[in-house]
């Protein structure tokens, strides 16, 4: 999880610009999950690896009535939640986002402090999805819902990455041109992610339900669903120059990557627009903390 903070400390600003809006409205509907927890009462909400802020503001701009305390492993992303509340949110309501830097299976709060714990694409990346779902639990009053949204395992093939490859072929160019570092690639390829020090993708949503109830969670279930977004060509060319592919631009001399940049724009432009529409598989799950039980 160090790790990951350290890499979206890097790639803050890409994924705010060209990542944020691809996932922006299947994060946000995992509001929907807990809209009758609010509904009877619930108020203090912890978000889970925040980001730019997008479920956070979220739910501070559905729910006039909650609080939301957003964690997250890389500071710059931290910098840019609170940036994005400032433009978004008035003083009045600034006031019930908090921000900071934390890691999610080492929550620096007390037992039983939130009423709910939500979380969009992020329990992919924790070292170890079980640490960080036992601390959701302990963070949780008796009686509080987690809810979640992920990646499930398995894909479409998509062009935009066919082309990638295609070109780099073309070109001559080697990853090994690049700095090392995990490229965060938007296959859903699990085996890559255990590799990298991520849970990685869950391979079902018996997977995911399982592992609510390990953490000793109960009334677990889970979804499956799909995300499609539709990228234009310099479109992606950005989403890969600035955060999914940015460790091998960044590492290559400047000619090298204007000719890449420039190829690539060129081929994608010759596709059918249906081609760009990426289109992954995704899982939502909840469960709650068990209730106190009366004396």
């Amino acid at each position: 999880m160090r790790d990951q903070g350290e890499r979206y400390d890097r790639i803050a600003e890409g994924y705010r610009r060209w990542w944020a809006p691809v996932l922006v409205r299947d994060a946000v509907a995992t509001l929907d999950m807990v809209a009758a927890d609010v509904a009877a009462g619930a108020r203090q909400i912890l978000d889970l690896g925040t980001g730019t802020g997008t479920l956070a503001l979220a739910a501070i701009e559905r729910w006039p009535g909650v609080r939301v305390t957003g964690i997250d492993a890389s500071a710059e992303m931290i910098g840019m939640a609170e940036a994005e509340a400032d433009r978004r949110l008035s003083p009045a309501d600034r006031g019930r986002f908090t921000a900071r830097t934390a890691y999610a299976d080492a929550l620096p709060f007390g037992d039983g402090k939130f009423d709910l714990v939500l979380s969009s694409f992020v329990v992919q990346l924790v070292p170890s999805r079980i640490r960080a779902l036992r601390e959701a639990h302990r963070v949780l009053r008796p009686g509080g819902r987690i809810a979640y949204t992920t990646w499930l395992a398995g894909d479409a093939p998509f062009a935009g990455d066919r082309v990638f490859d295609e070109v780099l072929e073309e070109l001559g160019i080697r990853t090994e041109e690049a700095d090392d570092g995990p490229a965060d690639r938007v296959d859903g390829d699990a085996d890559d992610h255990a590799r990298d020090g991520r849970s990685g993708d869950l391979r079902s949503t018996r997977a995911a339900a399982d592992g609510l109830r390990r953490a000793g969670f109960e009334q677990a279930r889970a979804t499956a669903g799909l995300l499609e977004h539709a990228f234009d060509p310099a479109g992606y060319v950005g989403f890969l120059t600035e955060f999914d592919e940015e460790d091998l631009f960044g590492g290559l001399v400047e000619r090298r990557r204007v000719a890449l940049e420039a190829r690539l724009l060129e081929r994608l432009t010759a596709l059918p627009p249906g081609d760009l529409v990426l289109r992954l598989p995704t899982v939502t799950a909840s469960a709650r903390r068990a209730a106190a039980r009366r004396a």
